[in-house]
C-alpha cells in the first residue's frame, strides 16, 4: 500500500485536480492506495481572514465566506464530467475518525497508540482499492475539531503511512522535489535526487518549504521512504528520501534559510557558573509555546542567545524580564535585549563532519561581501552549520 498526499497548488481547481486523478489512476493499478488532500489552494488563508474579521465583528466576513462557498462549487461543476469516468472502488473517509489528538487546537499533539489502533482496524476491514481522506483536521477525545498545524496535511499522510507500515509515502506539490538551494533566489539551484532523513529534517526545519519538518517522524522510525514529486511534471525523478546514507562526493546537500527571524540574547555575570538559568528561560518561553529555531551559548556561560519568529519577539521580551525580574533588579542579569528583522542561513550536509575547513569558507565568504554575522550555532552532528545576519 501506497500513501500519496497532494498539496493545495496541485488542487488548486478543477484543472489541476484532473492532473492528480491521471496519477491517481496510474498509481492504483499496481497498488492499493491512500490518498490526502489538502484544502484547495488559498482556501486556509480565506478561512483565517474570514474568522479574524468575524471575531472582530466585521460584517466583510460573509463576503470572505460566499467567496470560498463560489470557488468550490465552480471546481465541482467543472469536475463533474471527470468524476462520471471513475470506474475505481473509491471511497471517502473523515480522517477525524482515526486521528486523534489532544484539546490544543491549532497545533494538536497526536495520540499515536489510539490513533494507530483506529487506522489499523479502518483499514484492515476496508478493501477499496482507493481511501480519500482530508488532511490537516484531526478530533479530540471528545469529539471536536482540531488541526495539525499549518502544513498539516503532510502530517496526516505521515501519520497514516506509519501506522500501516506502506511501502512508500509520496508527496506531490509543485516543484520538482527538494533542492540545494531556494530556486527563487538561486538560479544554479538543482533538484536533489536522494537524500537521508536527516538531511531532510534540516532543510525543512531551515525553510526549505516542501516538506512540513514533523512529516518525517512517524515514518522515519519504520524507515518508510519518502518520494517528493511534481504534480505538474510526474515525469520528473524527484527527491527520494530515505535512510540509505547521502554520497560521500556530496558534502554539503543544500543551503536553506528562515526569514522574519529575531534574536534574543539574556547576558549578565548573574549567570556564570548558577545552574537553572537555561532551563527557567527554556521553561518561560515553553509556557508562552514560543518555538525555539536556533540556540548559541559562549562557554563562560555569561550569556545564552535563541532566535525566535519575530511575532514572538515582544511576548518573549516581557516574559523573560518578568521571569528573571528579582536579577534585573539586583543587577545581576541585562534586560533581555532583542534584536529583530533577521534571518538564518543554514550549511546542511551528512558528510560535513568527513571534511574540515567547510566553516572558514562560509565565513570567510559571508566576510568577503561584507555580511555581518550575528551568532554561529553547530550541532555535535556537525551537520548543520546555521548564521543569524541582519537581512540586506
Amino acid at each position: 500500500m501506497k500513501v500519496l498526499k497532494f498539496g493545495g497548488t496541485s488542487v488548486a481547481n478543477a484543472q489541476n485536480i484532473k492532473l492528480v486523478l491521471e496519477i491517481i489512476n496510474q498509481n492504483s493499478k499496481q497498488d492499493k492506495l491512500v490518498v490526502v488532500v489538502s484544502a484547495l489552494s488559498k482556501v486556509t488563508d480565506l478561512l483565517q481572514l474570514a474568522a479574524a474579521k468575524a471575531a472582530a465583528n466585521d460584517e466583510s466576513f460573509r463576503e470572505i465566506v460566499a467567496e470560498i462557498e463560489k470557488k468550490h462549487l465552480d471546481t465541482l461543476k467543472d469536475l463533474i464530467p471527470a468524476y462520471q469516468q471513475i470506474d475505481k472502488d473509491v471511497v471517502y473517509k473523515d480522517s477525524r475518525e482515526l486521528i486523534k489528538t489532544n484539546n490544543n487546537f491549532s497545533k494538536a499533539v497526536v495520540n499515536f497508540e489510539v490513533s494507530n489502533q483506529l487506522i489499523q482496524e479502518y483499514f484492515g476491514e476496508n478493501q477499496s482499492q482507493i481511501n480519500i481522506l482530508p488532511g490537516f483536521i484531526a478530533q479530540t477525545h471528545d469529539g471536536i475539531t482540531t488541526t495539525l498545524g499549518r502544513g498539516g496535511s503532510d502530517y496526516t499522510a505521515a501519520i497514516i503511512a506509519g501506522a500501516l507500515n506502506a511501502s512508500q509515502l509520496e508527496i506531490w506539490t509543485d516543484v520538482n522535489g527538494m533542492f540545494t538551494a531556494n530556486p527563487k533566489i538561486v538560479k544554479q539551484a538543482q533538484p536533489i535526487a536522494n537524500i537521508s532523513y536527516q538531511e531532510a529534517m534540516e532543510l525543512s526545519h531551515f525553510g526549505a518549504k516542501v516538506l512540513y519538518p514533523p512529516t518525517i517522524q512517524p515514518v522515519l522510525r519504520k524507515n518508510i521512504p519518502i518520494l517528493i514529486k511534481n504534480t505538474f511534471e510526474p515525469e520528473a525523478v524527484g527527491t527520494l528520501i530515505s535512510n540509505q546514507a547521502s554520497s560521500k562526493d556530496t558534502v554539503v546537500k543544500g543551503i536553506s534559510h528562515i526569514d522574519h527571524i529575531s534574536l534574543v540574547t539574556l547576558e549578565g555575570p548573574g549567570m556564570i557558573g548558577v545552574s537553572g538559568s537555561s532551563k527557567r528561560l527554556f521553561e518561560v518561553l515553553s509556557q508562552e509555546k514560543i518555538n525555539v529555531i536556533f540556540i548559541t551559548q559562549a562557554s563562560s556561560e555569561h550569556s545564552i542567545c535563541i532566535g525566535i519568529l519575530n511575532s514572538d519577539a515582544d511576548n518573549a521580551e516581557a516574559a523573560i524580564n518578568k521571569a528573571f525580574e528579582v536579577e534585573i533588579l539586583q543587577n545581576k542579569i541585562d534586560p533581555a535585549i532583542v534584536e529583530k528583522d533577521l534571518c538564518i542561513i543554514a550549511l546542511v550536509g551528512e558528510n560535513m563532519k568527513n571534511h574540515q575547513g567547510l566553516s572558514g569558507r562560509m565565513f570567510s565568504t559571508l566576510g568577503k561581501n561584507n555580511v555581518n554575522i550575528r551568532a554561529i550555532a553547530q550541532g555535535a552532528s556537525e551537520r548543520n552549520i546555521s548564521t543569524t545576519l541582519k537581512k540586506h
